[in-house]
């Protein structure tokens, strides 16, 4: 092996290898070869197993303040698990009152997870955007009003005027500080005070597999959120599928820093279930992959080394720049680690490049990068690509226990799952329920994926769009949305964020492009008073984007993927319109509804003062 192509060792299993079933009704089903191991009933059996096996090992830990580590083993998180159960229980809450949990990821929210995992009562995690960023509260009154609960916690009185606005006044509220704002707000700290009793005793015994853990909510891409049911049976066979794929997992604890918000599937169900089922220690980080909050990541990075490292392609971006003048951070990172991971959205090869490129010159070693495919449906991984060969837009073999199955759909073939680790269904909502299940009892995706090599299935499946974004032209040529969106999203680094392609019955496709403000400032050298409609008129930055057109058009093979315009909007995708989702994607039919006004105007002038790019198409 040469040493390019040399990686830091880190057993894996699990989705190497995969049996194929062709069946009569023109479907593949695909399942790992590996049989799925034992798993506990309840995930909050781990909590318990590991206070008494290494009480003083830390669980968790969050800077305060800017200042040192604050730290929570195993056995006071028990301790502080079994009071605030009780506190909870004493408030009345139940399945059909549960909490809901408006704050960021810190103790206090952990904290207040597994006390009313312990005592039998879900969680509603909410992302801060439906409470601090919303302007009308919206979803955070849909989610609200979908899970009745019984009392809510936030961190401090930012979040007064959400509370005030989604809540019936008969809702308990938790509060981290402030609590005079609120009247008859209860401080957390007067939760820890309670003693446990036989009431909270009898609550912990009747839980079980199927009892409900948390409400998680999607991201409402296509309509309002859903409320994912997520059991103990969810999570835990899911953690197990998980470490049997990352099987290094059982040789030492694992250690992880991780932003990723408890209110979506991957920080809340993977990476901090991940932690839980491995007896390992999460650090909270308060850093985010932005420009203005990324210092802390890598402030954070500095001190921690682990030993997996989970992020989107925006963080690595940041990461990988930083170390190129950052022989610390360099050291830190790649002390201890076995493996990245990336979600979210296609990770750009020349930033994985970057990465394997300073793993080498600090360690002698490439650190392998893997990657998922999971939904919170399915609690999240049913998919995972753990070998050296990953690329970006693989997502893998299914893991063990799960079913998946592989159903055409026109021309497009659609992923479904069936296993341990899918949801029985969505709250109080047995319509899409119903609808979001095959006869044979599969949850559909509405996912596309192919196979990376069709001739060699242990290389796995490639991720293929969403076949609700598929349309045709009017020409009835038709258009893949997925690829050619990645593809715009590839060739226009560093300057496009997002994309989303126009042309449904219509003779051409054309691109209303989201561009990411922070390049394109740097890249028209436009003062920070500037605004974005005269940054994106400078000539430097118009110019990247019409040799962005025109390398499109010279590469497209057709009227399906060669564009015949692109808009670059300087008006952000609005989330309360639905046009982005809470975590940062876009929602391509929201966009094109609420701009149809501005699409129609662009098929029906050309060059006109909407400042669409055509490409030259002389040059190709």
């Amino acid at each position: 092996m040469s040493h390019l192509t040399q990686f830091r060792h880190a057993t894996v299993g699990g989705s190497l290898d995969a049996t194929l079933e062709q069946r009569n009704d023109g479907s593949l089903l695909v399942r790992s070869t590996e049989a799925l191991g034992w798993y506990p009933d309840r995930l909050s059996d781990c909590l318990e197993t590991y206070a008494e096996q290494s009480p003083t090992h830390v669980f968790v830990a969050q800077r305060r303040g800017g200042g040192d580590w604050e730290q929570i083993s195993y056995a006071q998180m028990f301790e502080r698990a079994r009071s605030i159960g009780q506190a909870l229980l004493d408030m009345g809450l139940s399945v059909d009152r549960p909490l809901a949990i408006l704050s960021d990821n810190d103790l206090e929210h952990l904290s207040l997870k597994m006390g009313a995992m312990w005592a039998g009562i879900p969680t509603v995690s909410v992302s801060t955007a439906y409470s601090l960023i919303s302007t009308d509260h919206g979803k955070l009154r849909h989610i609200a009003a979908t899970t009745t609960p019984g009392a809510v916690y936030a961190a401090d009185s930012r979040f007064a005027k959400a509370i005030a606005a989604a809540f019936t006044t008969d809702t308990r509220v938790i509060l981290g500080s402030d609590v005079g704002v609120i009247e008859g707000a209860v401080a957390f700290g007067d939760l820890l005070e309670t003693v446990a009793g036989p009431s909270l005793d009898a609550a912990h015994a009747a839980t079980g597999p199927d009892t409900i853990v948390k409400f998680l909510f999607t991201s409402g891409s296509t309509k309002m959120p859903k409320a994912v049911v997520n059991t103990h049976r969810m999570l835990s066979a899911n953690q197990q599928m998980i470490r049997q794929c990352l099987a290094f997992l059982t040789e030492e604890p694992p250690v992880i820093l991780d932003w990723l918000p408890w209110s979506h599937t991957f920080g809340g169900n993977h990476n901090l279930g991940l932690v839980l089922y491995n007896g390992g220690t999460l650090y909270i980080d308060g850093g985010k992959p932005v420009p203005a909050l990324v210092g802390e990541t890598l402030r954070n990075l500095r001190e921690i080394s682990p030993t997996i490292y989970f992020n989107v392609p925006k963080g690595y971006e940041e990461i990988a720049l930083a170390m190129d003048r950052d022989e610390v951070l360099r050291e830190s990172v790649f002390r201890k680690l076995k493996m990245f991971m990336y979600a979210g959205a296609g990770l750009s090869q020349a930033i994985w490049d970057k990465l394997d490129a300073h793993g080498i010159a600090t360690a002698g070693e490439r650190v392998r990068m893997i990657t998922s495919f999971g939904m919170t449906e399915t609690s999240p991984a049913g998919l995972y690509k753990v070998d050296t060969e990953a690329r970006s837009g693989h997502i893998g073999l299914p893991v063990p226990g799960v079913d998946v199955k592989l159903a055409p759909q026109g021309d497009k073939t659609e992923l479904r799952f069936r296993g341990p680790n899918v949801m029985p269904g969505y709250w109080r909502d047995p319509l899409q329920t119903a609808d979001a299940f095959d006869e044979e009892g599969f949850y559909c995706t509405g996912d596309a994926v192919r196979w990376v090599d069709a001739a060699d299935h242990r290389k796995g499946l490639m991720f293929d769009g969403r076949i609700a974004e598929d349309f045709k032209l009017a020409t009835g040529t038709f258009v893949s949305v997925g690829p050619l969106r990645a593809k715009v999203i590839s060739m226009g680094e560093p300057c496009v964020q997002d994309v989303v392609v126009t042309g449904a019955n219509r003779n051409e496709v054309g691109l209303l492009i989201f561009p990411r403000e922070d390049q394109v400032r740097k890249l028209g050298a436009s003062p920070a008073n500037t605004s974005l409609v005269e940054v994106l008129q400078t000539s430097v930055v118009r110019d990247f984007f019409q040799q962005l057109a025109d390398r499109l058009w010279a590469d497209g093979t057709g009227s399906a993927n060669r564009p015949a315009f692109l808009l670059v909007l300087a008006d952000p995708p609005s989330i309360d319109k639905g046009e982005m989702t809470d975590k940062g994607s876009i929602n391509q039919r929201a966009v094109l509804t609420c701009r149809e006004a501005l699409v129609t105007a662009l098929y029906e002038q050309r060059e006109t003062d909407l400042g669409q790019i055509t490409p030259r198409k002389g040059l190709n």
